[in-house]
């Protein structure tokens, strides 16, 4: 499997932002992915990141397909897994995002299971309320963490060699939940590289460049740009 790369700039501006050889295009047309996931902060993230790229990004739910079941034990297993389902269903290429906050005073919870935290999938208020009680008396010192994003791009189903890119982004929970913008986690993390804002409260195009999912975007970019990977011809 492809890992990922340190990120190096190269080329022309629009280069240097995507990477190299920008992404695969055939005869310039536009290549259609399809994103392994339903969430919608996911796909407005990923869009925003991939704009200009040569690159459209289509939902997994605008095709009527569902979430693959995530029984991995990994971020890398989970995202892999979720990829290959959605590349089966639509015949597409698939890219899939496995994220997860891992806090340290927690064991590495919630992780990988920090969408349903709460019990209830995608439970955004339940899964900052139950952070936030599981951490009540820890002192700001142990409340580290970090966000890990684990990018993987299948060219096809029966891909054996999935294209793979991270990214990790430290930091620490907040008391309580703090600004407006991002999902998820965002409300209830301080970002060590956010000069005091927590990941809510940042500009997003801000919060693009420097996530754990940003990251992982950039990285991936850079793998993208060392060659053509045939994406977009889903199974053949």
């Amino acid at each position: 499997m492809h890992q990922s790369a340190p990120i190096r700039p190269t080329g022309t501006p629009d280069q240097k932002r995507f990477g190299g050889k920008l992404f695969p295009r055939r005869r310039g047309k536009v290549v259609k992915i399809v994103l392994a996931s339903s969430n919608p902060g996911k796909l407005a993230e990923l869009r925003d990141l991939l704009a200009g790229s040569g690159i459209e990004l289509i939902a997994q739910s605008e095709l009527g397909i569902g979430d693959a079941r995530e029984t991995g034990m990994s971020f890398v297993e989970n995202a892999i897994l979720k990829a290959r389902h959605a590349a089966r269903a639509s015949g597409l290429s698939a890219l899939a995002d496995d994220s997860g906050l891992c806090v340290d005073a927690l064991d590495g919870a919630p992780g990988l299971y920090s969408a349903r935290y709460a019990g209830v999938h995608g439970d955004n208020a339940g899964n900052n309320a139950k952070l936030l009680r599981e951490l009540s008396g820890v002192a700001e010192s142990r409340r580290t963490a970090h966000f890990t994003c684990v990018l993987a791009l299948l060219r096809r189903a029966d891909d054996p060699d999935p294209i793979l890119a991270t990214g990790r982004w430290p930091g620490r929970v907040l008391d309580a939940p703090r600004g407006e913008h991002g999902f998820g986690y965002d409300p209830v993390f301080l970002p060590d590289d956010g000069e005091g804002l927590g990941a809510a409260e940042l500009d997003p195009v801000v919060k693009n460049r420097i996530s754990h999912r940003g990251q992982a975007l950039a990285a991936l970019r850079e793998l993208l740009g060392a060659g053509d990977w045939g994406l977009g011809t889903g199974a053949r």
